[in-house]
């Protein structure tokens, strides 16, 4: 199990470096895929997508198109229209099917659409500033860094557990080790990179940023593995080997992309 864990993610840090350095078109195409994929896996989990055909599921992939579309386009000034007309095609749904849909599956598309396509999106955002190229990587820094030092640092030392009811191999001491671990790696890669970004180092910028991240990414998993708990599945799907879903590997990327994309604009 763990060499195919191991494989796996070997094998999506490969396909990163080559969507995220190619950006435009290939990142944009990609990122839809997985907001579509990962929106799939949410309204399973949330019954909103079970066997056969769903209205409901159909606005939220519809929307997701249309979304993406219109900010690779540039017309980011629509996006809230978009949204807000994703939420107005949601409740036409909501009552000309009355009373098929429930209200907590009502409220689940919309949040869906929110969660992955959205979010995700800020990375295509990132990648497309000054310097994006070096910049999009923080996400990834302060996500799947944060993700892998807390392990190490709670395999080792891990007393204190976190959460116990909702994820009780987590522990406090893994995640400072997380947060501190993405911090070093963010201040490692700032000054990695300090030549290629006008001189500047941005090493205590970068550094914050990752550790910042790190800790919001903390809170993306364990919200992701709540709605799991509450809806009695182990996993979001199958399709990674070794990880599970797409929301099970990219559950903290989608919570820390808009937050890195906002702070990089502030801090640097």
């Amino acid at each position: 199990m763990f060499r195919t864990r191991l494989i796996s993610g070997i094998v999506l840090v490969l396909i990163a470096l080559v969507v995220l350095i190619s950006g435009g078109p290939v990142l944009a195409v990609t990122l839809f895929l997985i907001s579509e994929i990962g929106l799939f896996e949410l309204y399973r989990a949330l019954k909103i997508q079970e066997n056969g055909f769903s209205p409901l599921a159909v606005v939220g992939y519809l929307g997701t198109a249309v979304y993406y579309g219109i900010v690779f386009l540039g017309y980011q000034s629509y996006t809230m229209a978009v949204i807000l007309g994703i939420l107005i095609l949601v409740m036409t749904v909501y009552v000309f099917t009355f009373p098929k849909y429930q209200t907590e599956q009502i409220t689940g598309t919309f949040f869906g659409v929110l969660y992955a396509p959205v979010m995700l999106s800020c990375i295509y955002e990132l990648r497309g500033l000054e310097n994006g190229v070096y910049l999009v990587w923080l996400i990834f820094l302060g996500s799947w860094g944060c993700d892998t030092c807390a392990y190490c640092v709670g395999k080792l030392i891990g007393k204190h557990k976190m959460t116990p009811k909702l994820s009780p191999k987590k522990s406090v001491e893994g995640a400072v080790g997380g947060v501190a671990g993405a911090a070093l790696l963010g201040a490692v890669y700032g000054a990695a990179i300090s030549g290629k970004m006008g001189g500047s180092a941005h090493i205590l910028s970068f550094a914050l940023i990752c550790a910042v991240g790190g800790l919001i990414s903390m809170v993306g998993d364990l919200a992701a593995s709540a709605i799991k708990r509450n809806h009695g599945i182990k996993d979001y799907g199958k399709l990674i080997p070794g990880h599970g879903g797409i929301l099970d590997r990219f559950d903290s990327v989608i919570f820390i992309a808009p937050v890195i994309y906002y702070l990089v604009q502030a801090l640097v």
